[in-house]
């Protein structure tokens, strides 16, 4: 079987974990700091906090940035559900904002359309989530000049794209948002198992997901409500939860980052070679914006109605060739824990029209010629 994607594990990797495996911390040791700080210097972020997922990080960017009960989180439909479900953790309702019909980012159109009307029915969201699809970076300078406007937060969900680049900078710099999130899983663009950081360049936003990430508890004097008993005190300040990273994972996050770059590089020669090989093909292939540079965590394109076959029997056929595609994503309002919640969420038909045709191809960075060669002549025969 060729997997729609698939993680590189090399003896470097492998010794940076043993190493720790044999020091004196498998858990809150000096090798997760170490990573934090690593990739917040790679994508030019003041601090990092590194979670045991993205899912987690996440969550605690939603808690620092005080979404609650009566509160509103605005994300993508075409992600995967956590990106929603860190509003439902904090008790906020969640709506969603339809997608640009070539990025199949969250729409600035869309979402300053959407902004509009909330004003006008007091409902006005205190956190937009914009997901970095497949590694491209959202519009996030329009994003940002919106939120100025109506006065909400960003919390970048960049799981797809750390690597990336938007107006040159790197995806994470934190210019147009108050916290980013990546995340490591095996087939991201990095891996350390499973594993997420948040990135941000606010002190106390950083300090307070530091908190968060441990139950809440703090060895800070300054932090207590009074002078501690002695060497050993410590104080729960709040409510958090065991969203630590280990120190195996850290040491293994440290070594693959090294090859971040190349691993970026090697996606978008991928994908530069498969534009190649299906210009020909009635397919749709991913587009480019010319601002950013895609991480290209993901391949997707498009099965029209004129093709050959539907959507369905092209993925059928590929995978009775052992060709792992997958499709990217079900609409989250879908999903029927949505469904059940009751708010009337407005329906995205760009997201409905692009997920009705959507199959994610292999893309990886071993992946190889002859297996590339493989997708596409078998993606031939099922569309022509």
């Amino acid at each position: 079987m060729i997997p729609y994607g698939r993680q590189q594990i090399t003896e470097d990797d492998i010794q940076a974990v043993v190493d720790v495996l044999r020091s004196d911390f498998l858990t809150q040791g000096p090798v997760v700091p170490h990573f934090e700080q690593a990739v917040a210097e790679k994508v030019g972020a003041g601090h990092g906090v590194a979670t045991n997922s993205a899912t987690s990080a996440l969550h605690i960017a939603c808690l620092v940035l005080d979404l609650g009960p009566g509160d509103w989180l605005w994300t993508s439909p075409i992600t995967f559900v956590a990106s929603a479900n860190c509003g439902l953790y904090c008790g906020a309702r969640v709506d969603f904002v339809d997608i640009d019909p070539h990025t199949y980012n969250m729409s600035s159109e869309a979402l300053a359309e959407k902004l509009a009307v909330a004003e006008r029915e007091g409902r006005l969201p205190r956190v937009v989530v914009p997901v970095h699809f497949a590694g491209q970076s959202c519009d996030m300078a329009a994003i940002h000049a919106l939120s100025e406007r109506y006065g909400f937060h960003i919390i970048e969900d960049a799981s797809h794209a750390i690597g990336g680049r938007y107006q040159g900078e790197p995806v994470g710099c934190g210019r147009y948002s108050d916290i980013t999130v990546f995340s490591f899983h095996p087939v991201k663009i990095i891996t350390t198992g499973e594993g997420g950081m948040a990135v941000t360049n606010d002190p106390e936003l950083a300090e307070r997901m530091t908190r968060l990430r441990s139950h809440g508890i703090t060895r800070d004097p300054e932090q207590m409500t009074h002078a501690p008993d002695g060497p050993w005190y410590y104080q729960q300040i709040e409510l958090g939860f065991n969203y630590r990273m280990t120190e195996m994972q850290a040491a293994l996050g440290i070594s693959q980052l090294a090859r971040l770059d190349t691993y970026v590089a090697r996606r978008n020669e991928l994908a530069e070679e498969y534009n190649q090989m299906l210009a020909e093909l009635p397919v749709i292939t991913p587009w480019q914006g010319p601002d950013s540079l895609s991480a290209r965590h993901l391949y997707p394109v498009r099965i029209p109605p004129e093709a050959r076959w539907s959507r369905r029997e092209v993925f059928e056929g590929l995978r009775e060739q052992a060709i792992g595609v997958n499709v990217h994503y079900i609409p989250v309002y879908q999903q029927p824990a949505y469904q059940r919640l009751g708010d009337p969420l407005a329906a995205c038909p760009t997201a409905e029209g692009y997920y009705s045709e959507a199959v994610s191809l292999p893309l990886f960075p071993t992946l190889t010629t002859e297996q590339q060669e493989k997708v596409v002549t078998t993606l031939r025969e099922l569309v022509q």
